[in-house]
């Protein structure tokens, strides 16, 4: 018999069709041509998609179970994605929920380089949850964002990525940006002895992406942020496989596009090697719910077959003011994410706000406030 993997699915129908209809997705998502039409054996036994699971839910919803052949994938992110929801996603009623998969075909995946715990060594953190904020807004300067990150940076933030929107515009090429951001860096270290990483967000196709990641060896840098919805899942994989020193933050924009959920997303991300997977946090001015975002975390830190754990970092529109709240929510280990709330403050005051941050990470119990 194949080996499988199992996809969920949310799919809209009325009780009398969801049968055929769940039949209908299980071909779609495997062979695309009606099963009669099949005279190979093998293809009937091990490649056909299978219904395994109908669970009614509410409101004419039903939970669907599909086992797709894992020899359909191989190891490729890209033909996982495809083969979960290439062409199902077309249809409005269906929305891809999550994914299992066997633990000897994960191990064809490598995961995360360094994972939640190789991201604690880097920062020297123990016991706390990491912290990070975000270089923006597009628009300013090279030098300028390089500025800003030497406050974030004396403040005591443990990583410092850059806005998703920055990629190599004329008023902050790439190269200028982060051979600024990495000298500025390395400035706050001489004066603290503590070394702040830079992530910097690549952008564009495979090989523009190589030679960015050159840039940032050559400034010493050890992390880089993608964007997998953008980029591809198949290239996403092939960076972090190309490159296992380096960690990957991995960037949820453009992951709203598609009905699937931010569990089977965070799950994806993993396999193909996030480190740091970010997500927006519920409460703040995305749509995600408690429930989703518990979910989700759980996804990215549970045991799963050989993978390292990824860091939950949750974003978007987060305050001073709610950080015990969410460090009571996600637990130590965590990034938290901080970036317009800290941006508020006039520059000669940052680093003093960036600072409570930190302290306020560090000592939860505190609050906003202290001293």
């Amino acid at each position: 018999m194949a080996t499988r993997l199992t996809a969920r699915y949310r799919v809209r129908a009325e009780t009398g069709a969801i049968e055929q209809r769940a039949r209908d997705i299980a071909v779609e998502q495997s062979i695309e041509m009606p099963v009669s039409a099949v005279r190979n054996a093998f293809v009937l036994s091990d490649v056909v998609g299978e219904v395994t699971r109908i669970v009614e839910g509410d409101s004419g919803w039903f939970e669907v179970d599909i086992g797709l052949a894992v020899s359909t994938i191989e190891a490729d992110g890209g033909q996982l994605l495809n083969m979960l929801y290439g062409n199902t996603s077309l249809h409005d009623d269906v929305a891809l929920v999550d994914f299992e998969a066997p633990p000897e075909w994960l191990r064809r995946f490598a995961g995360p380089n360094k994972g939640l715990e190789g991201l604690r060594k880097m920062s020297g953190a123990r016991g706390r949850a990491l912290t990070c904020s975000a270089l923006k807004p597009q628009g300013l300067s090279a030098d300028a964002l390089a500025e800003i990150a030497f406050e974030f940076a004396r403040g005591g933030v443990d990583f410092i990525k850059d806005d998703h929107g920055l990629a190599n515009q004329s008023f902050s090429p790439f190269e200028s940006r982060v051979r600024a951001c990495a000298r500025q860096m390395r400035r706050a270290a001489e004066s603290s002895g503590r070394l702040t990483h830079y992530v910097p967000s690549l952008f564009g196709h495979f090989g523009q992406m190589q030679r960015q990641i050159e840039i940032a060896r050559e400034e010493s840098l050890s992390a880089v942020m993608v964007a997998p919805m953008i980029a591809g899942a198949s290239t996403f994989q092939a960076l972090s496989d190309a490159h296992p020193d380096l960690a990957f933050f991995a960037h949820p924009t453009l992951a709203g596009a598609a009905r699937i959920s931010p569990v089977a997303l965070a799950r994806l991300f993993r396999l193909l090697g996030a480190d740091a997977a970010i997500f927006p946090n519920y409460g703040g001015r995305f749509g995600y719910s408690p429930d989703e975002c518990r979910r989700l975390a759980a996804a990215l830190r549970e045991p799963w077959g050989d993978k390292r754990a990824t860091a939950p970092t949750p974003a978007g529109g987060m305050s001073l003011s709610r950080v015990p709240e969410i460090l009571h929510f996600y637990g130590p280990d965590a990034i938290l994410l901080v970036g317009g709330a800290l941006l508020a403050a006039p520059l000669d005051a940052l680093a003093a706000e960036t600072a409570a941050f930190a302290r306020i990470v560090a000592n939860p119990d505190l609050g906003v406030g202290v001293d």
